[in-house]
């Protein structure tokens, strides 16, 4: 019998050193693959009017849950305008719990026709992404949707094996088949894992919706978390091809971009922060996300949750955040006409001590705003605004 060359009491040292080595090479390594050209951002399709609006809840209430699954996380909301039944597709992980190795990917369809939310399907789990990539994965989660040129739905998820969600990978997967009318729901397939860095792949995760391009592509929001947190971008092609890898800051313990297009070259991107950090934290680009500069930060508290952000075709900003720091027992959203200078918060969802509202998406659709987010880990929440221009009284 062979004999160990390793005392099993020493293992987990090593094993501690390993992943701090790779911690300190992925760090110092440059994180950028591919240099491209500057990709115009798509804009809003006019600028702002300087209309102030107010905004009025329309609908309200919570997608189906998969009756297998008491826990649910992460929802991602994605437009279908082409699309002559339903206006948006949902998705989100569920299971028995976040990181548990029975959690899988569920979407809904919102119906014109029903004005309901479809029964929930499961379009991923980790046993088939595994079998196609030809490794394990042990978890999925914080699934992120995008319709290329060709309407096809493509989904972006984060997949762990060792090492947890600090090791973790980012998987494309694309829709395989067309809905149809006895099938509504597409099928998927796994295109393979993103080419994000030189050591496996290792430490990217997604989590907020891509923003357009010009030329139909998009740009993909991720964040390293291995070592240290800092946010980076992908590119991609019109047909869902990935282009290249920037970083956008040197600062650490900040992650989790939200992106918005100001005109084809002025960005914005607010970042999910770390301690010490209790304010909104906004980087600026000018040249088309080749090179960022750290913004004055907004009035806005914020401290280690999601945030979402949209630029609506009326040229006006909305921002979705819990405002309560290091807890998440409220989820607001505000607007804006510059995306710097938000309006008084609305109130999304409130609760008492221990309830959580977060991980907010914000789609538009049919001329609405759409919004979900995680309604205290049991379930997805939905609601649908109208906007209603202020008129001014006569003086």
């Amino acid at each position: 019998m062979r004999k160990d060359w390793l005392p099993p009491s020493l293992r987990p040292v090593v094993w501690l050193l390993v992943w701090l080595l790779v911690g300190v090479a992925l760090l110092i390594r440059p994180q950028q693959i591919n240099p491209i050209g500057r990709p115009a951002a798509l804009p809003s399709s006019s600028p702002p009017s300087g209309a102030v609006n107010t905004w009025v809840l329309e609908a309200q209430g919570m997608i189906g849950q998969p009756k297998e699954a008491p826990a649910a996380h992460a929802s991602n909301l994605v437009a279908l305008p082409d699309h002559p039944s339903y206006s948006l597709a949902a998705f989100w992980f569920a299971g028995s719990k976040e990181a548990r190795p029975d959690v899988r990917i569920a979407m809904s369809l919102w119906s014109r026709q029903q004005q309901t939310w479809t029964p929930p399907v499961w379009v991923v789990d980790r046993h088939t992404v595994g079998a196609a990539l030809g490794k394990g994965i042990l978890h999925i989660g914080n699934p992120v949707a995008w319709l290329d040129r060709q309407q096809r739905l493509h989904l972006f998820v984060v997949g762990t094996g060792l090492g947890g969600w600090a090791a973790a990978r980012v998987l494309h997967v694309r829709q395989s088949t067309a809905a149809t009318a006895n099938s509504p729901l597409p099928a998927f397939e796994v295109v393979g894992q993103l080419p994000l860095g030189w050591f496996w792949n290792l430490s990217h995760l997604v989590r907020h919706s891509p923003m357009p391009l010009a030329d139909g592509g998009m740009v993909l929001p991720l964040h390293f978390e291995l070592g240290g947190h800092y946010p980076l971008f992908a590119w991609f092609s019109p047909d869902g091809e990935f282009q290249g890898l920037r970083r956008l800051t040197h600062i650490h313990q900040a992650l989790q971009p939200a992106p918005v297009a100001v005109d084809g070259n002025h960005w914005l991107a607010y970042l999910r922060t770390l301690g010490p950090r209790d304010k909104l934290q906004v980087l600026s680009s000018t040249d088309a996300g080749q090179h960022w500069q750290l913004q004055p930060e907004l009035a806005l508290s914020q401290r280690d949750s999601a945030v979402a952000s949209l630029r609506l075709p009326s040229g006006e900003w909305m921002l979705a955040r819990n405002p309560l720091e290091r807890v998440r027992t409220q989820l607001v959203m505000h607007h804006s006409q510059d995306g710097l200078n938000w309006s008084p918060p609305l109130m999304l969802a409130e609760g008492g001590s221990g309830s959580e509202y977060s991980y907010p998406s914000l789609r538009w659709s049919d001329d609405r705003l759409w919004v979900s987010y995680t309604h205290l880990r049991q379930g997805i929440a939905w609601q649908r605004w109208r906007a209603v221009p202020l008129v001014k009284a006569s003086p």
